[in-house]
């Protein structure tokens, strides 16, 4: 088994990595920037080592500094967690270079799933069902506007090296195509040093599921059902949840078993997730994989009763799954609701500062996953999410009644939240009866604006 971690991440994810090596008696390291040396992860580890300053680009992203650092401290493994490094796979094969055991897919499967336009073509070889698009990047605004008049408007222009709803551009008409495509390719080069697109037909009033699976570096793989993440903002999740509510199961298994051929095509190894788009009409569309844990990781563990992160340190100390896939059933229902330092009146402007009071709420079944404590300081160079709040029930209704209870009982002073903004979320008519898209917070916002909403209970 693998005796010492450096986590290569910062927040609720690096705290929530360290809790499960704890209790496998693995020792970890805290690699953290100047602006969180006083991070609740910093002070829960075993070790820290600051890799650099605030600016991530030279630091969470400074794969020399981190490397450097997981072999100063005698750790045999770096766990990415989510976002920064943990989908490059110049940092994977950086790690695997000096020995070091990186916790998730090889560099090569990293490679191949990370560019968009190889995983299409390689899912697409696997049998998954995918949206008409161009098979190749898109190099100039005239052929994009052949491709989008060849499959029709709306279109979305994506980055090649995208992910996570970034480097993505709507387009409603052929007039929008040249400057939209031009800004799309000039930010892709900005974000990820790749400027090639592609272009796809945009799903209106569509749902977005995923599916969780793992593999073992044996040939195993399985899944652990479905998560509903349509309630978004800008590509961006709020809610989550699973299972996804009123899809039918037999919908539901046949998303399960072209995400397992999915990830069987690609020699997938670790936790990953395959992203779908499911119409009203029951159809399903495969959009990408995510090569790490993600962000809603803890709906599925409530649910299924498994702890992915210790999944993922198995299987990169080279064992074989824990489960059996006739072994994995659902049980009830768990939802979670991102709580992010944002000024909701603002358009969600993050709002860094000090947390003068910070009380979550507790209970039955209520689980928070966060790195905030009273007088921590959010910094103003990363990432808004404060925590992560999780609620089981044993039907959805009672796990919503438990989310507004849970969410109602969040006291947090000092800087502006999200919280009551959840709360109009999960009591929406259209989320209730589970008769939601993608456009749910589109149309909560569009109401308060038509409303003159100025309720200062934001904050």
């Amino acid at each position: 088994m693998i005796d010492k971690v450096l986590i290569a991440n910062r927040g609720e994810i690096a705290l929530r990595v360290a809790r499960t090596c704890r209790e496998l008696g693995i020792r970890t390291v805290a690699a953290h920037s100047t602006d969180d040396r006083d991070s609740a992860a910093v002070r829960y580890c075993d070790e820290a080592i600051q890799i650099g300053p605030a600016p991530a680009r030279r630091s969470y992203l400074n794969i020399a500094a981190l490397a450097e650092a997981a072999l100063r401290t005698g750790a045999d493994a770096v766990h990415p967690g989510y976002g920064f490094l943990s989908e490059d796979p110049d940092f994977a094969e950086v790690c695997e270079d000096n020995g070091i055991v990186f916790i998730g897919p090889p560099a090569r499967v990293i490679a191949r799933l990370g560019d968009k336009i190889a995983a299409r073509a390689l899912m697409a070889e696997a049998g998954l069902p995918m949206l008409p698009g161009s098979p190749d990047p898109v190099s100039s605004p005239e052929e994009a506007l052949k491709v989008a008049g060849d499959i029709g408007y709306p279109v979305v222009i994506k980055a090649a090296a995208g992910g996570g709803g970034r480097g993505m551009r709507l387009v409603s008409e052929s007039a929008e195509m040249p400057v939209a495509f031009n800004e799309t390719r000039s930010a892709a080069q900005d974000l990820f040093g790749d400027g090639r697109v592609f272009i796809e037909r945009y799903l209106t009033g569509s749902r977005h599921v995923e599916i969780q699976v793992l593999a073992d570096r044996h040939g195993d793989v399985v899944h652990l059902g479905e998560r509903d993440c349509s309630a978004q903002r800008r590509y961006q999740k709020l809610v989550e949840e699973s299972p996804a509510p009123a899809l039918p199961a037999g919908l539901v298994k046949e998303m399960a078993d072209a995400a397992l051929r999915g990830a069987a095509a690609a020699g997938y190894v670790g936790a990953g997730t395959f992203e779908f788009l499911v119409d009203d009409a029951g159809h399903f569309y495969f959009l990408e994989v995510n090569c790490r844990i993600q962000v809603e990781h803890p709906v599925t563990e409530m649910v299924y009763g498994v702890d992915l992160v210790r999944e993922q340190l198995r299987i990169a100390a080279g064992r074989r799954l824990s489960w059996r896939q006739e072994d994995l059933a659902p049980r009830g229902h768990a939802i979670e609701c991102r709580v992010n330092a944002e000024d909701v009146r603002r358009g969600f402007t993050p709002a860094p500062g000090t947390l003068d009071v910070f009380a979550p709420p507790a209970g039955p079944f209520v689980r928070v996953d966060t790195h905030g404590y009273p007088g921590y300081r959010i910094p103003a160079s990363y990432d808004s999410l404060l925590a992560k709040l999780i609620v089981w029930g044993r039907r959805r209704d009672e796990a919503l009644s438990r989310m507004d209870r849970a969410l109602a009982e969040f006291r947090i002073t000092g800087v502006p939240t999200t919280v009551n903004f959840l709360r109009e979320i999960i009591r929406s008519p259209s989320y209730r009866a589970a008769r939601h898209d993608t456009n749910l917070v589109q149309h909560l916002l569009a109401g308060r604006t038509a409303a003159g909403h100025t309720n200062g209970s934001d904050s």
